[in-house]
């Protein structure tokens, strides 16, 4: 059975596992949310993502397949916007509408917390992604946000990169 629910910090060691794999190496080659040929190192670690779970105004929700992690999505309420980041869905099931479900309970979670809009930022040479949220009501505002280049938690860039912002009105 398939469910979204809020992580906890006995989901750690699965959440690393599942994000790192999406994003990075050669294994997320196999989804084309894969980040491997723009970036080494690693996505998160498991001391983030514990500082992410107890983080105030702040949900990563998971969406477990038959109690397995196989996707995940962090939630940030700032202001009167909730901020989604690291949308990450298992290689084998992208393309299966599971990262729709997670951008749905989103946008619940948003009108449950009175957030006008979703806000998020995407690498800017990430067309496919861009397009993808731009289908799901998404929109580039415009503005762009520098790459945080010396920063190994976020990745060691293998060009120059920035982010663009991209956001969604909830209603």
């Amino acid at each position: 059975m398939n469910e979204v629910s809020i992580a906890t910090e006995n989901d750690i060691k699965d959440l690393n596992e599942l994000i790192n794999s999406a994003y990075r190496g050669e294994g997320s080659k196999k989804g084309w949310t894969t980040e491997a040929d723009i970036l080494d190192g690693i996505r998160t670690d498991d001391e983030s993502l514990k500082n992410i779970i107890h983080r105030k105004n702040t949900f990563l929700l998971k969406y477990t397949d038959d109690k397995k992690i196989t996707a995940c999505v962090l939630l940030e309420k700032q202001g009167d916007a909730l901020y989604l980041g690291m949308l990450t869905v298992s290689p084998e099931l992208q393309g299966k509408g599971v990262g729709k479900v997670l951008l749905n309970s989103a946008e619940e979670k948003a009108k449950e917390l009175l957030c006008k809009k979703i806000k998020m930022t995407v690498i800017s040479v990430r067309e496919e992604l861009i397009k993808w949220y731009e289908r799901h009501g998404y929109s580039d505002t415009g503005k762009r946000e520098p790459f945080p280049m010396e920063d190994p938690k976020f990745g060691l860039p293998k060009q120059q990169l920035e982010f663009i912002v991209m956001e969604k009105r909830v209603n």
